[in-house]
């Protein structure tokens, strides 16, 4: 099975799962010094290999296909984290939604997962979905981090392949589902990660 292909399973496995609604959420695979993005106005459970678009690692465009408009935002991310092979974004509801919340950490170790599989969960400054100044901001993080929250946007997770990243990108969404079934309640930390 090709990149292309893997990475097409694992966007309908993510929207099959509920976790990119609409037409949200992005991913991408890099093959060698190509990019192969999912395409703008698409929604993920209906990407097809065909409608992915191939860029080349400084963004020139290798195919007719328009690449999602956060295509700065995964070039940051593979020059941020060269051993990474793919990266996911996603809106997913209750990542989103503590990246809403004002308070740092935005997540509260929780589980022994979160510590081994997820790290610790900085939060990238807001700037506009699709802009330099997103792709610098969670690029600065991602030197130290390999899944990063974006301020009232949603999450991006980096890994070797793309069925790791999407494996992350569901994790990190539990992450964030447990610590809002939690708030207000008592609860107990672990330790926080690295």
């Amino acid at each position: 099975m090709t990149q292309a292909e893997q990475l097409v399973l694992a966007c309908r496995r993510l929207a099959a799962l509920g976790l990119s609604p609409g037409g949200s959420g992005n991913a991408s695979v890099r093959v060698g010094e190509q990019v192969f993005v999912t395409p703008t106005g698409s929604a993920l459970g209906r990407v097809t290999e065909d409608d992915l678009a191939v860029l080349a690692t400084d963004g020139t465009a290798l195919s007719a296909n328009r690449p999602s408009k956060e295509f700065p935002l995964h070039l940051a991310a593979y020059r941020a984290r060269p051993e990474a092979r793919a990266i996911v974004h996603l809106h997913s509801v209750h990542a989103v939604a503590v990246a809403c919340l004002d308070t740092e950490p935005p997540l509260p170790v929780l589980t022994p997962y979160q510590v081994t599989r997820l790290g610790a969960l900085p939060v990238a400054p807001y700037a506009r979905p699709g802009s330099e100044a997103l792709a610098t901001g969670v690029a600065e993080l991602m030197t130290e981090h390999h899944a990063v929250l974006m301020a009232n946007h949603g999450s991006v997770v980096a890994a070797s392949d793309i069925d790791l990243a999407a494996d992350l990108a569901e994790e990190l969404e539990s992450t964030a589902r447990l610590a809002l079934l939690l708030r207000g309640l008592p609860y107990r930390e672990l330790p926080s990660p690295p």
